[in-house]
């Protein structure tokens, strides 16, 4: 097992806490938010009661990179990411938040999941099993699983506090934030997915899928949570691919796979991973962040 110590949840005592989400704590500083990737990992809307090591700073670090490297198409919501610059309240943290924590501007939060598909798989490859279509778009007919589809197409899902976010129809999000708003997000999630797979491809890796979330600074909108991370996305080897199956996966899939594997009914409790379950899934995490960003985390 690797000796890395792992944060299952921060305790920061005499600062805000706002929320405890299945992998991010988050906390008011006032005028802005302290996000804090934890070591959490859920799967099939549980949270698992083993961390793995390092999977906050990979979070909080490959999603830098990515707003970093897109802020010429969408503005982010990262104030600072260096500890040694947060504000004094934090300083007797520091070594807790380092390298797993941002300093985020507060936003008006959309309350849409937007998500970007290029290839059919997961929630997208069931539903059109059943109707040939993803989230009510009639997509050709003949498609097999992991087909890259003809082209990268919205699917909006709702924002679940709790349980398994719901994949709803464009129509409905005009409904909840507007037409214009609903146009605007659904246009920048698809060229932030665009823009996002085209460098991952310079790396050897496919973008099948992402989803964001965006916020309003007055007019302006902003992303926001994460970016492009391996909890948020799907990422698959190009040397490996093949259409017709499942694909191998730099992400919390192998994980998932393993709870299938033992047959678990999906309902509490919640099973133990062994070792070597919990060492495959942080070594995935970190093999990601070094083909995408070329670095190892700090």
């Amino acid at each position: 097992m690797s000796s890395a110590k792992a944060v299952f949840q921060t305790e920061l005592e005499g600062v805000d806490l706002v929320s405890r989400g299945k992998v991010r704590d988050i906390y008011d500083l006032g005028e802005h938010l302290l996000i804090v990737a934890t070591d959490r990992l859920s799967a099939f809307d549980y949270i698992l009661p083993n961390p793995i090591p390092d999977k906050g700073k990979v979070l909080n670090q490959i999603a830098e990179f990515w707003f970093l490297r897109s802020e010429r198409i969408c503005l982010h919501h990262v104030i600072e990411t260096d500890v040694d610059h947060f504000p004094e309240v934090l300083k007797p943290y520091a070594d807790q938040l380092r390298g797993r924590s941002t300093l985020a501007q507060k936003l008006e939060m959309l309350p849409v999941e937007c998500v970007a598909r290029g290839y059919l798989a997961g929630s997208g490859w069931k539903e059109y099993q059943d109707n040939q279509t993803v989230c009510g778009i009639k997509l050709p007919a003949g498609l097999k699983e992991s087909d890259k589809l003809p082209e990268p197409i919205f699917t909006p899902a709702t924002k679940a506090e709790e349980g398994h976010d719901e994949n709803i129809p464009f129509e409905e999000v005009e409904r909840m934030i507007g037409k214009d708003r609903a146009a605007e997000v659904r246009d920048m999630t698809l060229k932030l997915y665009q823009a996002g797979s085209e460098y991952a491809a310079t790396r050897g890796i496919i973008i099948a899928d992402t989803k964001f979330e965006f916020g309003y600074d007055g007019d302006q909108l902003i992303i926001a949570d994460e970016m492009l991370t391996p909890d948020s996305s799907r990422f698959w080897p190009a040397d490996k691919y093949e259409p017709g199956k499942g694909q191998p996966s730099f992400d919390k899939q192998f994980v998932r796979d393993y709870l299938l594997s033992i047959g678990w009914d999906k309902k509490p409790p919640v099973p133990e991973l062994p070792d070597e379950i919990v060492e495959g899934a942080r070594d995935r995490y970190l093999e990601i962040f070094r083909i995408l960003t070329g670095r190892d985390i700090v």
